[in-house]
């Protein structure tokens, strides 16, 4: 497929420059407005300059050999006087007005794009001067660069840390008497090198650096992509002021969160995990390597539950009457694409009941398990750390709560509920110590355009996953359970490497979702080769559907992980509308693990997979350090020829089917489960080719009772007859009740109605479509625009962000699909759209790329 790629479109921009200084602490003051739908307020950043990072990487071997308890090296500093929880709400107006935007009758004089209306300020910025190096400039300032969208910035200025009371501890002085630039940067130098086990007391002295008042305006300006700050006569970055405070606030149409409502009809937002991340709900460095921690209070309305990816359970205070603050943090350095908030009127869902059946308990570790409970220091940056707690080592199940609208209660209480903590005692019984101290579930609205999204401490789910029996829900969980391991423990240095995050937690899924099921050894390998079955017939799919550069692992190849020297970087194809459609990162990662485990062994790889889990947690990595480690955890006489050369020729830098992958294929005999599929296919068909009126009774065919895996290779298979009758067609809706199945087996259900035109079952689409629109439901729906293969004149509705496409009234029943916003579109309201689409000439599993272009549509 030849596709004319637009790299100033399809490639995202990172702009910041992390090489000359990092944000190691992010403390947000934020007021959410549903009426506005606009979340603004404040963001203090605590920054350190290269040379002192980079000193620290380049030693951070010899200091995992300290001590791991070291004392602090100021003693323990005394907490500020105004409490942590204080320091947070704002309670007092006094001080609430000390930090206001704007005083009453004060005007807004932001400009339509967000910057101040300084003249001054703003002429002395040129983002095309700055942004080949942001370094030291010679007789130039230093510029801070920041990833920065779809924000409205206000006011930028340096925080006079030193007028925060007991900050002379910092600095060795008895009192503070004369503050210049230099110290206040030696205070937060200090400051943000306080050891792991002062971490309460570093957030409150965040918390109270944070309302400091302001000492000097900074110049700023804002381009498409970045948020540019500097300081007249700062001329490097250890120059340049180390706290900063900005005044913003987001736009309705920012690409970081969604404004909606969930299934109760009730008003919600949330971030939606945007291709731009968080860009647009506040200015941070963007690339993996900015690992910073945070700390965030949120207020909005009293009826509104705050949920967000901190490691407290956070309870909401008070402030005045109809509005109430929460507050979260967190200790563990991680990027800030990682951040996750949801703000709506989700009710916390418990169950009526609790049996001995529904709960995992604890249990002894076998012997073959003893070796993952490793003792040591670990080889990340230094933050508080459950690698290193016994207490958390044991954890088999943590604390966790769920979360979704109060008519979704009957459900999540039936399904849900009962499975999370058999899914998180698995995960443990594979990979040890879970790396997060808590878990919050969410079923987010409708309009998700996912089954699931992993953030820290907190997972959003699709109501999708509710349907049908525990399958999908199971299924679905322990994929994103997987990502805490990989994913966000152990992140991708480079976002093009996917697979690492998305390759090892679909393959986990399988693995602990079998011990959650408690299958003996012969039932989990046939569930897990009945999935792999699924997953070739997609990667098959995917292979002929999509274009060759986006079928490859590793794009950059010998460039993975090179970023300019300021640190700024590109990733490819990070734009690109076709991307969410694509699942390679996912199958082909899938299929990597799955031969790698098969080679050596499922015993000697997840003993390897675990003590990898104990040397990278908390780290970003590149294929090679998996491969490498792999490899040389593996005798010379069990590689089998392996080498990380050949992995990378053969699967992660080559388009279409890894070699080794078809071989493997050509030569596996079906599993049981699969050829029991088979035989009812093969009844199936027998049943369609029976005339409508027989001459004789015939003995009627007795069909066995299938898996939800099962039922959705038998109607995959069905899908490929020429034609079913009306007739076979709803004895099969009887026979599996698929209309209470759960969505992938509707999905395939959906496909065979309407390319069938089994107009009885024409509701089914329609539900299907309405309560269904995660991404791969999407993609399904492109097949069952295919299979009506006439040309169509669509009505395009845009509401909200959200494209409809509606087939004329040729019958009673409205069919809609969800697609993404296209490109340009950014101002709201309703528009209408005759457009025609030729499907006749194509097929297979994907429309052609075209029909994704906003300009082809006309837009």
């Amino acid at each position: 497929m030849d596709i004319q790629l637009d790299p100033a479109r399809d490639d995202l921009p990172l702009m910041a420059n992390t090489s000359h200084i990092l944000v190691k602490h992010y403390v947000l003051d934020l007021d959410v407005d549903f009426e506005s739908q606009i979340i603004e307020g404040t963001i203090v950043l605590f920054l350190e300059d290269g040379n002192r990072f980079k000193k620290q990487n380049s030693s951070i071997e010899e200091a995992c050999q300290s001590e791991s308890n070291k004392a602090c090296k100021f003693g323990m500093p005394e907490p500020c006087h105004i409490s942590v929880t204080n320091a947070r709400t704002f309670s007092s107006e006094m001080e609430y007005n000390d930090f206001a935007i704007f005083s009453k009758g004060e005007k807004d004089t932001s400009d339509k794009n967000g910057n101040h209306d300084n003249q001054e300020h703003a002429s002395g910025i040129s983002s095309s001067k700055y942004c080949c190096d942001t370094g030291n400039h010679g007789s130039e300032d230093f510029l801070l660069v920041l990833d920065c969208c779809d924000l409205s910035v206000l006011k930028v200025e340096e925080v006079d840390v030193a007028a925060v009371p007991g900050m002379e501890k910092f600095t060795r002085s008895p009192k503070l008497t004369v503050v210049s630039e230099e110290l206040r940067n030696q205070i937060i130098r200090e400051l943000v090198t306080l050891p792991a086990d002062c971490w309460r007391e570093q957030l409150d002295y965040y918390a109270c650096c944070s309302q400091a008042p302001g000492c000097g305006e900074l110049l700023f300006d804002t381009d498409s992509w970045s948020l540019q700050i500097r300081k007249t006569g700062a001329q490097t970055a250890t120059d340049f002021p180390h706290a900063i405070r900005i005044w913003y606030k987001t736009k309705p149409e920012g690409r970081s969160v969604t404004w909606t409502s969930d299934q109760s009809d009730r008003p919600c937002v949330y971030t939606v995990g945007s291709p731009i991340n968080n860009r647009a709900l506040f200015p941070c460095q963007e690339p993996p390597v900015a690992m910073s921690t945070w700390q965030a209070t949120v207020r909005a309305a009293a009826s509104f539950v705050v949920l967000m990816s901190g490691e407290n359970f956070a309870k909401p205070t008070q402030l005045w009457e109809g509005c109430s603050s929460w507050y979260y943090y967190v200790t563990m350095p991680m990027p800030a694409s990682t951040f996750t908030i949801a703000v709506g009127c989700w009710t916390e869902m418990k169950l009526e009941t609790c049996s001995s059946n529904d709960l995992a308990t604890e249990r002894p570790f076998s012997p073959s398990e003893a070796n993952f409970r490793h003792v040591g220091v670990c080889s990340h940056m230094e933050y508080p750390c459950r690698f290193q707690n016994a207490s958390a080592a044991t954890q088999e199940i943590i604390p966790y709560r769920v979360f979704a609208p109060v008519c979704l209660k009957g459900a999540c209480q039936e399904t849900l509920l009962r499975l999370i903590p058999p899914c998180l005692s698995a995960a443990h019984s594979v990979l040890g110590t879970h790396p997060f101290s808590r878990l919050d579930v969410l079923i987010v609205p409708a309009n998700f355009p996912s089954l699931g999204m992993a953030s820290p401490h907190i997972v959003f789910l699709s109501q999708s996953i509710l349907t049908g029996r525990s399958h999908l829900c199971g299924t679905r969980l322990c994929h994103e359970i997987a990502h805490a391991w990989f994913g966000l423990a152990i992140g991708a240095r480079d976002w093009t490497e996917e697979w690492l995050s998305e390759g090892f937690a679909t393959h986990l899924e399988d693995v602990f979702w079998a011990a959650a099921q408690q299958l003996d050894s012969h039932e989990a390998w046939e569930q897990q080769e009945l999935r792999a079955c699924l997953r070739w017939r997609r990667l098959q799919d995917e292979m002929r559907c999509s274009p060759e550069e986006m079928q490859v692992l590793r794009p950059s190849k010998d460039k993975t992980g090179h970023t300019s020297d300021s640190g700024a970087s590109v990733i490819k194809q990070g734009l690109n509308p076709e991307k969410i459609f694509m699942q390679v990162h996912y199958l082909k990662g899938y299929f990597l693990l799955r031969f790698l485990a098969k080679r050596l062994g499922n015993e000697t790889y997840f003993s390897f997979l675990r003590k990898f889990v104990h040397t990278f947690h908390g780290q970003l990595i590149l294929s090679q350090d998996f491969l490498q480690m792999l490899l040389e955890n593996i005798p010379e006489e069990k590689r089998f020829e392996l080498s990380v050369e050949n992995i990378y020729q053969n699967w992660l830098e080559s388009s279409g089917i890894p070699k080794p992958l078809q071989r493997e294929r050509c030569a596996e005999a079906e599993c049981g489960l699969a050829r029991q599929v088979r035989a009812e296919v093969t009844k199936w068909i027998q049943v369609n080719r029976r005339p409508r009126k027989r001459k004789r009774r015939v003995k009627e065919e007795v069909f066995e009772k299938l898996l939800p895996d099962q039922l959705v290779l038998l109607l995959e298979h069905l899908l490929e007859q020429k034609t079913l009758s009306p007739r076979t067609l709803q004895s099969l809706q009887r026979t599996y009740h698929l209309h209470d199945q759960d969505a992938e087996v509707r999905h395939r259900w959906c496909e065979l109605i309407v390319k069938h035109k089994f107009m009885k079952a024409y509701n089914s689409v329609e539900r299907f479509l309405q309560e269904d629109q995660e991404r791969s439901q999407r993609d399904s729906f492109i097949r069952l625009l295919l299979a009506w293969g006439t040309r169509l004149a669509l009505t395009l509705d845009i509401k909200g962000g959200i494209m409809w496409l509606r087939k004329p009234s040729a019958c009673s029943t409205v069919h809609v699909l969800v697609l993404p916003f296209p490109r340009g579109w950014s101002q709201p309201g309703t528009h209408k759209r005759q457009i025609l689409i030729n499907t006749a000439s194509h097929s297979g599993a994907c429309l052609p790329p075209w029909i994704w272009s906003g300009a082809a549509l006309g837009f």
